[in-house]
């Protein structure tokens, strides 16, 4: 079985931060193998925890996507203060000088899922940047990449598009652990407080998440399997649009469509492209609540067939293409303001630029679009090697 990094520190009886004045920015994945909470773990082992910091959807998990959370509040089973950066505001985003000056360091302990839109890892750099300014240690209790540490697919970021759906330029899939991850923002973007990674044990590169034998909790409400975080890394592109995604049914991600859109052509159409390790199934659905709440929606569910020949990026453009070539008087981009940023639209946030969506509006196959993210890829995989930490 895979060993995380807080089942790690538990065997060493936390030597690394006895001592110390802790944050710990947590939430409900900063669970040990015996689904024991982080914070409860380092309470019950006489650690002095001053305050739980809370990401996206809060320290519980609770919140839907994108829905501030209250800016301070206390933590039921601890009675722990808990700080969210997740509020009204950019500017909730990052711990304030104020609410770090009474701790020596800060502990990063959440399941990302290996998608550069998933915001837990800004959470992770923003936190580092104030660490580093604050001059507090950062320890990252890494955890497994579950959807694997190999393949990379999508574009960059381009400067002047960095939001919160991706603040450094790394390709939306990025085959990293949040702490490779932290290490490559400390050794390629200057964010470098003093660093502590406690690695993994028995995890290699080529694993998904089921190969590691540890217990599967949801990052967020609209993740709750391992099939949902494989599709992600594409159908996350349809938050930047008019059609639904699939929140509000019990498969999100694995499920879209819309009330314009006939299933049985859509279906037609997604099978000249031939797309890897993928099924498609035609189906109605009526969500219960998001886009279309409570309307029936024509749409199509992925079932991914083959793990390591599936490309979720290259899947989805087709679809975005697809869609917009057979309702064009329909499909819309969406143009409501996206993780706080009002003058961009949503999808060029989610790609990185607006080089794909100009692409897709001037009819560029998904085929070449895709081959114009191949240098980037290339280079990332250089650059990202120096801080590759599993076999």
């Amino acid at each position: 079985m895979t060993r995380t990094g807080l089942d790690r520190l538990t065997e060493t009886k936390f030597a690394a931060l006895r001592g110390l004045r802790l944050g710990l920015i947590c939430n409900a994945t900063s669970v040990d193998r015996e689904l024991r909470h982080l914070a409860d773990v380092l309470v019950a082992g006489e650690l002095e925890v001053v305050r739980l910091f809370g990401p996206e959807h809060g320290i519980r998990g609770a919140a839907q996507d994108m829905i501030s959370v209250d800016a301070v509040s206390h933590d039921a089973r601890t009675g722990l203060p808990v700080v969210s950066l997740y509020g009204a505001t950019e500017a909730s985003l990052a711990p304030r000088p104020e609410q770090l000056a009474d701790l020596d360091a800060l502990v990063f302990d959440i399941q990302d899922i290996g998608s550069r839109y998933y915001t837990y890892v800004w959470t992770m750099a923003l936190c580092m940047k104030a660490a580093q300014k604050a001059k507090l240690k950062f320890f990252v209790l890494d955890r497994p990449n579950p959807i694997g540490g190999l393949a990379m697919e999508g574009p960059s970021i381009t400067p002047g598009f960095e939001s919160f759906v991706g603040l450094h330029p790394v390709p939306i899939r990025h085959g990293l652990t949040a702490g490779e991850l932290a290490l490559w923002l400390s050794g390629e973007r200057g964010i470098s407080p003093e660093l502590e990674i406690l690695e993994l044990r028995e995890w290699q590169r080529g694993q998904l998440f089921e190969d590691t034998g540890l217990p599967w909790v949801p990052p967020s409400p609209n993740m709750p399997t391992l099939d949902t975080a494989l599709v992600y890394p594409g159908q996350c592109l349809l938050e930047g649009t008019n059609l639904s995604e699939g929140r509000g049914t019990t498969r999100p991600f694995e499920i879209f469509g819309a009330p314009f859109i006939d299933p049985d052509a859509l279906l037609e159409r997604l099978a000249t492209f031939a797309l890897p390790g993928l099924r498609l199934r035609p189906l109605w659905f009526e969500p219960t609540f998001h886009k279309f709440a409570r309307e029936s929606c024509g749409g199509v569910m992925l079932h991914v067939t083959d793990r390591v020949a599936f490309q979720p990026v290259l899947t989805s453009l087709c679809i975005l293409a697809a869609v917009r070539e057979l309702w064009p008087e329909h499909f819309a981009w969406r143009t409501q303001a996206y993780e706080f940023v009002g003058d961009r639209l949503a999808i060029d946030l989610l790609f990185g630029s607006d080089r794909a969506r100009i692409a897709i509006e001037r009819d560029v196959s998904p085929e070449r679009i895709v081959h114009g993210w191949r240098d980037d890829l290339g280079k990332f995989a250089v650059l990202r090697k120096p801080y590759l930490r599993y076999p």
